[in-house]
């Protein structure tokens, strides 16, 4: 068997090589702006780099599908330690492609993509968390508007946010999982009030959200009226799949093995002492399982496939894998790695230590693991469904 790159493939590898060594003092670093990002992410986009697979008409660069492509590409930013773009938001993007209205992807995807429209999640409720069924933010048509009132809570981003996709409850007479719909919400609307959450990063990206009688159009809905479960679970399937995305893994290993090399105790380098070194050999081969299971779904998606176990298992394992890295990257600072906000002692400006605690709260976040571990084992392994007790047995 033959695993070596053609020779396109290997001249597409230069090109990209070559973009970076030429551009990658314009890619924006930790804690850069928005202005800076989407500068970036346009440059990307012209050159293809970014947005491959989006339509031209859209805002994309309209290419097919390449699963080597993609490979090569992920490698070269990860090697450069570059960011690498995106497809716009990796949550409602691939959702309104494949479900929105024409006039929806026209008006929205290209924005999203350059991004000059950054979007938060409405789903989660202070008595709906893992049981988002059970949400009772409402809304009834009054004319040619939805009429929504309620809470949502721990959604991320809503403070910056430009838009919100949001489940509401719209059929109350409907089965819980019947009567929801999916509504896309601008967060200038009047009722809408964004209230921050102090959290353990010392940063408010959490939010919570308030609605009083606020007015949405009711062309704004993804879907029909009813069948937003649908709709909200085709969104987690790609955002779960961002939360562990195996390529910002690879990144991050790498900058711990400099971190390793740099760093010293007693004149001895980390990266010689047999219990750190055994650590990081550990997680280094979880991440080139995550890599190469991350080729799989690709695979699977790019043939149209359902990846199934492949899937389900990203998010679950992309974000105990990130947790634990910073984690090492903490050890390795040794009591440096305990320092916080604006120490002079600080290293890469506390990086590590924000992701070490952000990474504890994305294990919750895009559904909990234990709740990832019984999809799996229902969906995935066909395994007996736990008991649900607000059904009789």
């Amino acid at each position: 068997m033959d695993l070596a790159y053609s020779q396109e493939y290997e001249a597409y590898r230069d090109e990209v090589r070559g973009f970076l060594e030429k551009n990658k003092d314009k890619a924006p670093r930790f804690g850069a702006g928005r202005a800076a990002a989407r500068e970036w992410q346009q440059l990307l986009i012209e050159h293809g780099y970014a947005a491959r697979t989006i339509p031209k008409e859209y805002g994309g660069a309209g290419l097919e599908p390449d699963i080597l492509k993609s490979r090569i590409l992920a490698e070269e930013f990860t090697r450069a330690k570059v960011p690498p773009g995106h497809s716009g938001d990796n949550r409602i993007t691939p959702v309104l492609l494949e479900l929105g209205t024409e006039e929806q992807k026209k008006r929205f995807i290209g924005p999203t993509v350059r991004g000059e429209i950054s979007w938060c999640q409405g789903y989660s409720e202070p008595g709906s968390g893992s049981d988002l069924a059970s949400l009772s933010t409402k809304a009834h048509v009054d004319g040619d508007d939805f009429v929504i009132n309620g809470q949502k809570i721990w959604t991320s981003g809503a403070k910056q946010a430009d838009m919100m996709f949001c489940l509401v409850r719209t059929e109350p007479d409907a089965p819980k999982h019947q009567g929801i719909s999916y509504l896309l919400i601008s967060m200038d609307t009047p009722g809408l009030d964004v209230r921050p959450m102090k959290q353990m990063t010392g940063d408010s990206f959490f939010n919570e959200v308030f609605f009083t009688d606020a007015r949405v159009p009711t062309t704004e809905i993804v879907g029909k009226r009813g069948e937003g479960w649908y709709v909200a679970n085709a969104t987690l399937k790609h955002e779960r799949g961002g939360l562990g995305d195996p390529n910002q893994a690879e990144t991050r290993f790498r900058d711990i093995l400099e971190l390793m090399k740099s760093e010293t105790i007693d004149g001895q380098r980390l990266i010689d002492i047999p219990s750190y070194r055994d650590r990081a050999m550990a997680l280094q081969a979880r991440v080139f399982a995550m890599k190469f299971n991350g080729m799989r779904v690709f695979s699977h998606n790019a043939k149209g496939e359902e990846p199934g176990l492949s899937r389900w298992i990203v998010k679950l394992q992309g974000c105990e894998l990130n947790h634990q890295t910073a984690g090492l990257a903490l050890d390795v600072m040794g009591e440096l790695g305990l320092l916080y906000d604006q120490s002079p002692y600080i290293r890469d400006r506390g990086m590590w230590q924000h992701r070490y605690m952000m990474d504890l709260g994305l294990i919750i976040g895009g559904g909990t693991a234990q709740i990832q571990k019984n999809i799996i084992s229902e969906r995935a392994l066909g395994l007996p469904k736990e008991p649900k007790f607000d059904q009789p047995i």
